[in-house]
This record gives C-alpha cells, structure tokens and sequence, in this order.
C-alpha cells in the first residue's frame, strides 16, 4: 500500500490542499497514520466529470464483458488479504476473523453479480411485435430492457469497511448495472477504503475500462459528500448509515434543479415477537441466542435487535432475567468510532432517566468502549412514547411487557419501518403467528421464525431494505442480487430496425435470453 492520503481520481491521484484527517485505532485509542486530505471541490469535479465521460462505453459493454471486470475486482480484492489484514482491525477494533469473514463477502458480491450477468436476463427484456393488421389501429413494435441510470455516488459505511463500503454492495450493484461509481470513503476508515478503491482501479486497467469507471474521493466531514450529491453528473446516490444521514443526502437530492434518487439503508430497531408458547417452553434458550444477538460486533449491526416484545406469563421472568445474567455479564466492547460511542451514551442515558423504562442492565461505558444495556417497559408506554422505539445504535435492547395477544399484536401494527422482524414461535403457536404476519409484512423487509436477525445472507433471495425510514425507498433491497434494480432505468424502442437494437432485444436473440414476448416468457 502507499499510504500516500489522497483521492484516487480515475487513474491519477488527488493532490494535498484540502482539510486533514487520521485514522483511530478505537481499541487502543490512537490516532494512525498517514494524514489524509479531503477532495478539493476541483477533485470533485474531475471525478465526476471522468465518470459522465465513462458512462456511454461503460454502459455499452455487453453484460458478459462487465462480468468479466466484475470477477477481477473480486480477484484483486481477495489478493490484497494480507494489506487488509494489516490495516483494517487497526482502523475498526474487529477482530481478524470478522476482516477476513467481510472480504470473502465482498468478494463473493462481485462474484454473484458476475453470474447474474452472465446468465443475461436481469434485463427484463419485452417484446410485444407489431400487428399492423390489428383493428382498428395498427400495434407499433415495441421492445424495452432496462438500462444503467448513469453515474453512482456510494457512501462508505461505518459498520461495514468492506462488505458496505468502498468494495461493497452498493458499488457491486451499481458497477454490474453499468454505471461508473465515484466512492466516498468514510473516514472512520480511510486505509482501508484506500486499498479497496486500489484493488478496483487495478481491475479497470486490466479490462481496459475508460479511467473514470471507478474514483474515490476522501472527505474529512460533510462537505465533499453534499459536493457529489449536488453534481449534475451524478445520477443516483447509494447509502448506508444514520437516518440522520440519510435524510440529509434524500433533502440535498431532492433540491437539485434534476432531482435524483437516494437509496440509503438507515437502520432499524429489528423487533422480536415472541408467541406465549414457546416463550413457556424455552425462555433461556431463546434469551440465550438473543443475548448474542445483541451483543455480536457490539451491537453495531443495522439488523441488531432493539424491541423484544413478549405477553406476561409462563417464562417471562425466566427470559427477561436470563437476558439481564447474559448481557450484564459481557464487558464493555470497542465501539468503531468516538462519535458511535459517544450517542450510543446518550442514547443510553435518555432511556435510562425515564420513569416509564426499569434500567434492567447498564454496564459502564467509556471512552470508545460501549457496555450492554436493558431496559423494560410496559406495552402501553411503548405504544403512547415513539422515544421508546427509537435505534440505539449499540447492544441495546428494550423487552417490551405486554399484557395479552391483542396488546402484542398493537405493537406490532404501530411500528414504523424495519429492516426485519422475528417471530418466536412454537407450533401452539401458529395461528397467533398467521394473525402476526400480514402486520409484519407490511411494515418491513425480511420475516424471521425462530431465528436471530443479525447475519445477512448474501443471495438472489435476500431483501435488505423495507418501509421508511428503514431505507428510503421500501421497493428495493441493497443487498443480493435484486440491487441491481436500484440502478437501472427501463427504455422502450419503437420500430427501431432489428440492426439498431441492443443485442439483448434483437428478432434472433443472439445472447440466448429469457424474454416475454407477446407476453410470453420464452427463450427463443
């Protein structure tokens, strides 16, 4: 690595100028080294002008020649384990294992979204041909697929150096579309973010891509984010953070004289329901893997949960105090930044000086270490005070006391938006279940039985998003390969003659796809 602190804009480098950052270690409270220097509003400019000139060919390529660049950057990014290995458990406080974990997923995104172009049909194509002797008007030839939206701004997540950041799902996603991505590194990890952006542009000169494909841009606050949201160049913006965060790129977007979309995943409380039955047939068991849930990465997983919901009865004691030995019992764990740590505390502490929340655990937080805390709080205070189902982003949680079903089931139909929701279950419990779930699938991404949401599977199937203000547009995932969709647009060509047309749409179907033609899915 060259450790040299300054953007990498195309295939050249940003130059010093700008404000100053470091690194910190938050395990041993630290600041690292080098010095890193913000984009200059020219650096700015150069990256997003060089993705506009890269945008044409780029979306030109065949979906198969994008896959070949895809399978490359998953190549170059697993060759550069060992520079990762280096910096990155310096940068974050995780431990290698989870480092090595994230890349393997990093890579295997490329890897999946490669396959999907491969394979070709994720461009929806349609056609309907012309019937000129229908009555009482002629029908047109009308044929359309979806085609890449243009240059993509990504915001690097704090949580996530390598599956959610610079290397992550939403650069994959909009890559594979074929839209060039200027990248944002967050500057909680800068060295990192350095040498995935390195590995990508290794595989833009390898395949011969246009030099504005891939640029990284470093920024020492807000200022060279809003920048890249505010250019015209920039088509679409991809997101992972704070609703806070988030809502703040969605208002910058929405000001511009061509307003653009903002698909920004903004975390989630993740509530877990638990059906009387099992909660009388297995309490500690499932305080236990709750309690790990929790407590996993300290907490500072979007999908960890924050609202356990249960009726009182049989194994209520028993779960909420198995929860209070587990969670009370772990130490205090190295938060990824100061200021996580710091609103974790306070997060903490409004729930803790209310008089409607028991404090059931509270470990002494310090510094940019963050300690397990539980709260209780009867059902009706959740569903009268919003406060109370609010994200602490940290091992937090709130079991909520109901004081029967129909108080569960409130609960559960004034939430907001998640990400997810678990429903614990035995089979005594299925038709409080079937009730449960239309309530759940409205109102978020993913449906849990008997499982923890912590740990996302990286695949075709997977949903990462849901209703606002889990992510801003419920429509669509960031994570598997249907996030490809966040970064597509749909064209429609009218008797446009056979040798003019993309591949994918031409009479022959010269890439052996699956089309719907004349509403028909065939592959002929």
């Amino acid at each position: 690595m060259s450790g040299l602190g300054l953007s990498l804009i195309g295939a050249g480098r940003g130059e010093p100028g700008g404000p100053t950052f470091t690194g910190w270690n938050p395990a041993e409270g630290v600041a690292l080294e080098p010095r890193y220097h913000a984009a200059r509003p020219e650096e700015v400019e150069r990256a997003c002008s060089l993705a506009a000139a890269a945008a044409p060919s780029f979306a030109a390529l065949s979906s198969r020649q994008r896959a070949v660049f895809l399978e490359h950057i998953a190549e170059a990014l697993l060759a550069a384990e060992a520079d990762f290995l280096a910096v990155t458990p310096k940068e974050t406080g995780l431990p290698v294992a989870r480092i090595q974990g994230e890349l393997g997923r990093a890579a295997g995104q490329f890897r999946q979204f490669a396959k999907l172009l491969e394979e070709g049909s994720w461009v929806d194509a349609r056609i309907d041909r012309a019937m000129p002797d229908r009555k009482p008007l002629p029908r047109a030839d009308l044929r359309s697929m979806l085609r890449a939206v243009g240059p993509v701004a990504v915001f690097g997540a704090s949580n996530f150096p390598l599956a959610f950041s610079v290397a992550g799902g939403d650069t994959a996603s909009a890559l594979a579309a074929g839209c060039p991505v200027v990248a944002k590194a967050h500057p909680a990890h800068p060295a990192t973010s350095e040498r995935a952006a390195l590995a990508i542009r290794a595989a833009v000169a390898a395949c011969g891509l246009h030099e504005g494909v891939f640029s990284l841009l470093f920024d020492a606050g807000t200022e060279v984010g809003a920048s890249l949201v505010r250019h015209p160049a920039i088509r679409a913006v991809g997101f992972t953070g704070s609703r806070g965060g988030g809502q703040a790129l969605m208002a910058l977007a929405a000001a511009r004289p061509v307003p653009i979309p903002v698909f920004a995943e903004m975390g989630s409380i993740n509530p877990i329901f638990i059906l009387p039955s099992a909660l009388a047939s297995r309490p500690q068991a499932m305080a236990d893997a709750l309690a790990a849930s929790i407590l996993q990465g300290a907490g500072q997983f979007c999908t960890s949960p924050g609202l356990l919901v249960a009726v009182e009865g049989p194994g209520y004691e028993a779960f909420r105090e198995r929860l209070v030995e587990k969670l009370g019992a772990a130490p205090a764990a190295p938060m990824l930044t100061r200021t996580i740590a710091e609103r974790f505390r306070e997060g903490v502490g409004r729930l803790a000086a209310r008089s409607d929340t028991r404090t059931c655990v509270k470990g002494e937080s310090q510094a940019a270490r963050g300690a397990a805390a539980l709260f209780e709080a009867e059902a009706t205070h959740v569903l009268a005070e919003h406060a109370l189902t609010e994200e602490v982003f940290g091992s937090c949680a709130v079991v909520t006391r109901a004081r029967d079903v129909a108080e569960l089931l409130r609960v559960a139909s004034q939430l907001e938006g998640q990400l997810t929701a678990t429903v614990m279950m035995d089979a005594a419990d299925e038709s409080l279940a079937a009730d449960l779930l239309p309530t759940l699938t409205d109102r978020v991404g993913r449906v849990l039985m008997n499982g923890v949401p912590t740990g996302v599977e990286v695949c075709p199937a997977m949903v990462h998003g849901g209703p606002f203000p889990a992510s801003s547009d419920g429509r669509f995932t960031a994570v598997g390969t249907g996030a490809i969709r966040r970064f597509v647009r749909p064209v429609c060509f009218q008797d446009v003659p056979d040798s003019l047309l993309p591949p994918e749409l031409r009479a022959e179907n010269p890439l052996s796809l699956w089309r719907t033609v004349d509403g028909v899915l065939k592959r002929e």
